[in-house]
Order: C-alpha cells, then structure tokens, then sequence
C-alpha cells in the first residue's frame, strides 16, 4: 500500500474511533451508535464491526488493504445530549456527501470539547427539579422548600467540585446524599418541618440514573447481555451510593428515615407544571440545548397528567398509571429522539423522571437497615411496610422501563422509518 493511501486509512480510522467514542461515552443507545458508525464507515469505504463491552469500544475494519482492528478503552458513564446530538448531526452530514472527511474531523474534534452546562445553571436546576419533586411529594410549608432547595443546591456545588478532584464515578452521588441526609436529620431534630422525610430525600432523587438503567434495558432486550448487565449493575451501583449516602447522613444526625407515609394529594394543575420543571432540570443535568428543552417538558407534563387522571379519577394503582404513562413516552420519544438526533434513554427519561418512585426506594433501604438492627425483635409493621415499599418501588421501575422501551423496540422493528 502507498504511503499516501496509508494516510488516508489512518485518517479515516480515526474519525471512526472519533465518532464511536463520542456517542459510546454520551449516552447514544448502542443500536443507534452501531447503525451510525456502519453508515460512515460505508462512506469512507470500510465495512465495519462494532463490539462495544463496558470499558472496551472494539471495531473491526474491513478494507482495500485488509481487516484492522481499532480498539478504544473508553466507559459509557457520560449523559451529554448535545455532544450526541451534534456528533450524529456530523455524521449524516458526511455520509450524505455535503463534507469531505477533514471537515468531519475538524467537527468532531470541536464536538469533543463541548463543557457541561455551567455550575449556575447546573445548581440553578438541581434545585428547581428538588424543589418540584417537592411540590409533587406534597411538601406544603415554605420552610421545608427552602431546605430542600439549600440542601440540593449545596448538593450540586459539592458534585462539581468533586468532579475537579476525583474520577471515581460514586463519589458525587454518595456525598451528595450524605450532605442530603445530614440536613434532613437536622430539620427532624429541630422539627422545623412536618415534611423531613421529604427534605432529606427530595435532593436525592435527583441524582438517580435512569438512562444508564434504560440503556441497559434495551441492551438486554436486543442480546448484547453483557453490556446491558454492566451498564444496570453501574446503575444499581450508583443508587445503592445514594441510598448509603442518605441513610448515612440521617445517622449522623441520630435520625432515620421512616418506612410508611403516603404522600399527599396534589392537585392536577400543580402535579402538571411541576412535572415540567423537572423535567426541564433533567434537560439541563443531560446538556441539552435550550432551543430544544420544550419538547421533553411538554411531553412529561402531558405523561403526568394521564397519569394524575389515571390514579385520581380512574383509580389505577401507582404501576399502571406509570406505565400507561411511559408508553404515551415512549411513542412519543422514538421518533423525536431520532428526529432531533438525541439518545432516546437521556431523552425519555427525562420526560419521566418525575415519575420516579425515588420516597418508596429509600424507605425500604431505610427499613432494610432498620431490620437488620433489630435483630428479632422487629415489629410486624417496620417488616410490612419495608415490603410494600420495595415491590412499590421494583414494580413502578420495571412498569417505567417496559413502557419506555416497548414502543421504542416495536416502532425500530415494524416502523423503521419512524426511527431514523
């Protein structure tokens, strides 16, 4: 092979491991990634293979001068909806033919160093998602807003400046959550509000990690097993850090986190904006640009209503009112995703993440702690409730995550057109 042409391999190789490496680490699902990545591949004459694992982005390449193998190692941790958006954008750009390859990778290397939104706009959003998980829990003294909105705005700050000194991926939720609980135990020891569960807890529930669990769903149900199982087993990680960190920082207080404690009725109106202002503060967590915010909002206020109908006028239980919301979602969400060139998991969950059931999963890692310290004399409702708490809580998750991923898996197989 001439020099010359070995250049222009090389070349292209790169601006392959480029774009996988950008949408691997952002959050891309990993069908949508494959399918870009042969796309361009084609473009730059090369019939490629994609083996993403957790840790390892492996292609192969199969060309004029015979089969290469590029390999990255590289984690998919990342959410940045605009890096992924931007980078899909590039690409179809290149293989449409409207730019050549060093202006591809002139792109991809200016999409690679898009920052994060800002710390203001970042804590400036954390605390308006806690604040509206807040009002949705039924939160109704100022007082209690006003710790809640202390709590998850220290929370924010605190995560970006670890984030400057460590790359361990739990240090910032498990402290957030810890410094979450502390100031929960606080309002409970002062009783400076009826609503502590809700102040301890609120700020946590926005640190979950719903589109790695949403990726990982759908790697699990398209065969790719051992990378679904990783990125679920770093989700599960991640909120047994938050869990840990909350339950942590009660104890410190000398406090814990009660197990029962319905929330309380709030009305429609209310419910429905709220929804909107976490979901527009998940938009901001994933980066994503304020051009485009309005879609997710819109279409988790409008989940929340039929949910709120659901729940308050047709009396279904709290897993079918999540479901049938999260299948209107993920309708919804498949083609838009693939529209405006967004990660379908960042983009759907944020539209849900309202309906999280966040208060019921951390009663029951409270009450599993509480079991455990009591040893057998344990009262038969710290046992009940602590089980009500965990199948709330497993129920509404697996309802959430079929009726995300089910329109999304049959829309990509019966209606492909609607998905790219």
């Amino acid at each position: 092979m001439k020099d010359g042409d070995g250049k222009v391999a090389d070349s292209a190789e790169n601006l392959l491991l480029q774009g996988a490496e950008l949408l691997f680490t952002d959050g891309q699902t990993t069908e949508r990634m494959v399918d870009a990545l042969a796309r361009l591949g084609a473009a730059l004459g090369f019939r490629i293979t994609v083996l993403p694992r957790w840790g390892e982005l492996t292609i192969h390449v199969d060309g004029a001068a015979g089969t290469r193998q590029l390999i990255s190692a590289t984690r998919p941790t990342g959410i940045h909806m605009g890096k992924v958006a931007a980078t899909m954008t590039a690409i179809d750009a290149s293989c449409a033919g409207q730019i050549d390859a060093p202006a591809l990778a002139s792109r991809l290397a200016v999409i690679a160093k898009y920052p994060p939104a800002s710390l203001f706009r970042f804590t400036l959003a954390s605390t308006a998602g806690a604040l509206a998980l807040a009002v949705i829990f039924g939160a109704a003294h100022l007082l209690s807003y006003g710790l809640i909105a202390l709590s998850a705005g220290a929370g924010a700050v605190l995560r970006r400046w670890l984030a400057k000194l460590s790359e361990n991926l739990y240090v910032q939720p498990f402290c957030a959550a810890l410094l979450a609980g502390m100031i929960g135990a606080f309002a409970i020891q002062f009783q400076l509000s009826t609503a502590a569960r809700l102040i301890a807890v609120c700020p946590c529930m926005i640190l979950v990690p719903g589109p790695h669990l949403l990726n990982g769903m759908l790697d699990l149900a398209r065969g790719r097993v051992a990378l679904g199982a990783a990125r679920m087993i770093y989700a599960s990680v991640i909120i047994l850090m938050i869990c840990t960190g909350l339950l942590l920082g009660l104890a410190l207080g000398g406090e814990s986190l009660p197990v029962s404690g319905p929330s309380q009725p709030v009305a429609l109106i209310h419910d429905v904006l709220a929804a909107g202002v976490a979901v527009s503060a998940y938009g901001t967590f994933f980066s994503m640009s304020w051009r485009t915010l309005p879609v997710p909002i819109l279409m988790g206020m409008f989940a929340h209503a039929t949910r709120w109908v659901m729940l308050s006028v047709a009396g279904a239980s709290v897993e079918a009112g999540a479901f049938v919301a999260c299948l209107i979602v993920g309708t919804l969400a498949t083609p838009i995703a693939a529209r405006l060139r967004f990660p379908f998991a960042a983009l759907a969950f944020a539209s849900v993440v309202s309906l999280i059931p966040g208060v019921a999963l951390f009663r029951m890692a409270g009450g599993l702690v509480a079991l455990m310290t009591r040893g057998a004399d344990v009262p038969l409702s710290l046992l009940t409730g602590t089980i009500t708490d965990g199948m709330t809580a497993v129920a509404t998750l697996v309802a959430m995550a079929f009726g995300l991923i089910m329109p999304k898996l049959f829309i990509t197989r019966f209606m492909p057109g609607f998905a790219r």
